[in-house]
């Protein structure tokens, strides 16, 4: 039995669920999301709980997911989600100009990424040669996946840790050659 499906979960206030036509559609404060339900997973709802049953171990992979995909939908429209990123690097930075941002990298051009729709992106305050990027919206994969766009634009280097990394990402920095610092 999956352990993630069997788990209810909770309504906070202000939450509209409804289910039709193998889709969920959560409505919130921050806005509305939809998530597909498999074939196979039913999703029941009792006052403020929401839980997800199967009918058979045939569908034992999809009941976590299914569940998971719903309560991220319900995380999304109460409070959303966010995910920061550091540029690190002298003349590394980004600015942003309507609803494009563009990045100073190190290449010999600049690189301008448009916004995703429901997506806002945030530059912060320069510290020591550190940019700070806040990307957040309502939909956890679309945020996500906005982040690592930006992360790939320049990945950090591994001998001297400048470019594009998550806060908080430990990375490993190389030696270099034995005969360059003797």
């Amino acid at each position: 039995m999956s352990r993630v499906g069997s788990k209810p979960i909770s309504l906070p206030a202000g939450t509209k669920v409804t289910v039709k036509d193998g889709q969920l559609e959560v409505q919130g404060p921050k806005g509305v999301l939809t998530s597909p339900i498999p074939s196979g997973i039913e999703f029941k709802l009792d006052d403020a709980t929401l839980t997800a049953t199967r009918d058979s171990n045939q569908y034992a992979a999809l009941h976590g997911l299914a569940r998971s995909l719903a309560n991220n939908a319900i995380t999304g429209v109460t409070s959303g989600f966010t995910k920061r990123l550091e540029i690190v690097g002298i003349g590394y930075r980004a600015q942003i100009s309507g609803r494009v941002v563009v990045f100073a990298l190190g290449y010999s051009h600049s690189i301008e990424l448009l916004m995703p729709e429901g997506i806002e992106i945030e530059i912060g305050k320069t510290v020591s040669n550190t940019t700070l990027i806040t990307v957040s919206g309502i939909d956890k994969q679309v945020v996500g996946q906005t982040a690592a766009k930006i992360r790939a634009l320049r990945p950090p280097d591994p001998y001297k840790n400048k470019g594009v990394r998550y806060a908080g990402e430990i990375l490993r920095k190389k030696e270099g050659k034995t005969g360059a610092t003797a």
